[in-house]
């Protein structure tokens, strides 16, 4: 829920032309900010989410004015967010920090390591609007607003997340832009989307 929220808020506060490897930083950034704005990232985190050295991602957020430019040679790369709404966030940091780390790896099914990141970015949503009741939907516009595509866009990607096996379908339907997906037999949404409160 914490992830789907803040997906929400930085579909409204980046730049619509913000790459999908901007939105998983920006992502992480807020969700492990400090109340003063202050991220510091691993090296570790940075390489496995294969945005280590990616100088562009992190330019893209600082000329949305979101962020200040960091010292990509430092480790841990220490960040000043210029945003204010992420410095009131609830719930606290402890929750916070829990929801960053399972956006890292919503799976169950895992994406392969080479996955590029706007793929990830679209399992990422998709994962963070899992229903354990209900048919797993979400309207074609909101998904590719979450994402920063086109839906067309949007729709090759899905096709690339059914090629890969990450889906076993997806589905729009014309009538109500909405979009249904199924995920490989055995993985319910209660394992793809544990608890984060």
């Amino acid at each position: 829920m914490r992830v789907r929220e803040m997906l929400t808020y930085l579909a409204t506060a980046l730049p619509r032309c913000t790459s999908p490897a901007g939105r998983l930083l920006a992502l992480q950034c807020a969700l492990r900010a400090d109340t003063r704005g202050l991220v510091r990232l691993p090296a570790g985190l940075l390489r496995g989410m294969r945005l280590r050295g990616r100088a562009e991602a992190w330019e893209e957020l600082a000329h949305g004015r979101w962020l200040l430019p960091p010292d990509l040679r430092s480790a841990p790369v220490t960040v000043q967010l210029l945003d204010a709404a992420v410095r009131d966030q609830a719930p606290g940091r402890t929750a916070r920090r829990r929801a960053a780390h399972w956006a890292l790896r919503p799976g169950p099914p895992a994406l392969p390591r080479a996955t590029p990141p706007a793929v990830r970015l679209v399992a990422l949503v998709l994962a963070a609007h899992l229903s354990p009741r209900a048919a797993h939907t979400i309207e074609m516009d909101v998904l590719a607003r979450l994402c920063g595509h086109s839906p067309h866009q949007t729709a090759e990607l899905l096709d690339r997340l059914v090629a890969s096996h990450v889906l076993t379908s997806w589905h729009q339907r014309l009538d109500t832009d909405e979009v249904t997906w199924a995920l490989p037999h055995g993985h319910s949404a209660r394992t793809a989307s544990p608890r984060l409160s």
